[in-house]
């Protein structure tokens, strides 16, 4: 079964492509490659929390230290952490992944 990125689950369009690219820009999160099958997803779509300036109540946030805890409150978050169970990979893991260490 395929697993669903940030964008299909928050269904923010602004995936490569998607409906609200032109307004909003491309998130990061579906461009960052350094983290491309992380969780089964594609590219950061299954870290988004790690990567700064996504898309997040409307309004485009900063880095994993200024939106951490809210993230840590999403439910595309909590779906992540449930579903992958003991494989799910800590955000200071993530980091350094983003880090290329």
């Amino acid at each position: 079964m395929k697993k669903m990125n940030c964008w299909e689950f928050k269904k923010c369009g602004r995936q490569p492509g998607g409906d609200n690219v032109k307004e909003l820009g491309t998130c990061p999160s579906s461009t960052t490659s350094e983290l491309d099958g992380t969780h089964g997803g594609f590219n950061a779509g299954r870290s988004c929390w790690i990567v700064k300036a996504t898309l997040c109540g409307n309004a485009v946030q900063g880095s994993f230290a200024a939106k951490h805890a809210d993230c840590f409150d999403c439910e595309f978050y909590k779906s992540v952490a449930a579903e992958e169970g003991l494989k799910f990979i800590q955000s200071s893991r993530l980091m350094l992944k983003l880090k290329g260490k």
